[in-house]
């Protein structure tokens, strides 16, 4: 982590329990920053903010921005729609206390990696559903995106990290009742609305199964009038991605046009 940083760790109300927040923010931004809320990844059932550290402090200091990195709940025993709730909740809070980290509210932008990137693009969602607050942008790095499992990649073939195993046994976990797999908080790339929905940069790697349904998202935001972005990243796999120099370089540079300043 860059020295630059000042880092704070809180707690705050989370949907069923307490959730741990870790704030990023550049010891010599000025007071203008854009608000960047972050997801790990974990397949919805492991990971913490430290698995968050290497993305949420690049993208503090090289956007820059004030990173809000959530430490949501996890399966199976919270399962949907809790972290989702959570997330919200981080939203909500990142945007009542932006103004006392020097942070602008109204430029708000969310990423997120592995299950982080369907918490990521599912919170988006909401939001535009609520209207109660609005993302500019949104990241989404190797996320997962289809409980169905029907458009995964050959995994020998792309010599992948993740495999239909490890991707059914995260989402019966998170999804334990089959009619939640085809909600669109859970399952956006079964969404049949994708309207209005903030510009999205989608970040795939060569060596993941996942890489397929990421970029069958990319093209139907696409086809919904979403301005949409799409990556893949050669001899890259899906864990390896989240710390992934050019990805995060990709995602900073993205930031920074869509959460810039307008004055």
């Amino acid at each position: 982590m860059g020295a630059s940083l000042e880092v704070e760790e809180i707690q705050i109300a989370g949907y069923e329990q307490p959730i741990g927040l870790r704030l990023y923010r550049p010891q010599r931004a000025g007071r203008n920053l854009p608000v960047v809320l972050y997801f790990h990844g974990g397949g919805f059932t492991s990971g913490e903010l430290n698995d968050a550290d290497a993305a949420a402090s690049y993208l503090a200091e090289h956007t820059p921005a004030w990173v809000v990195s959530v430490g949501y709940s996890l399966a199976p025993q919270y399962p949907f729609p809790c972290a989702l709730k959570d997330g919200y909740l981080a939203a909500q809070w990142a945007l009542a206390n932006a103004h006392a980290y020097h942070a602008e509210p109204h430029r708000m932008g969310v990423a997120g990696h592995d299950a982080g990137g369907n918490l990521a693009t599912c919170l988006s969602m909401m939001a535009r559903d609520r209207g109660e607050f609005t993302f500019m942008a949104q990241a989404l790095l190797a996320p997962l995106l289809d409980p169905s499992m029907t458009r995964l990649g050959d995994e020998k073939k792309l010599d992948s990290d993740v495999n239909l195993k490890q991707c059914a046994q995260c989402y019966l976990a998170y999804l334990p009742a089959v009619a939640q797999r085809l909600h669109p908080y859970a399952a956006p790339i079964e969404s049949r609305r994708l309207a209005g929905l903030p510009t999205v940069l989608i970040a795939s790697a060569e060596h993941d199964v996942l890489h397929v349904e990421a970029e069958r998202y990319a093209a139907a935001l696409i086809a919904a009038g979403v301005r949409t972005e799409i990556t893949r990243h050669l001899n890259v796999s899906h864990y390896a991605l989240a710390a992934h120099k050019p990805a995060l370089d990709d995602v900073a540079v993205f930031f920074r046009r869509r959460l810039a300043d307008p004055s």
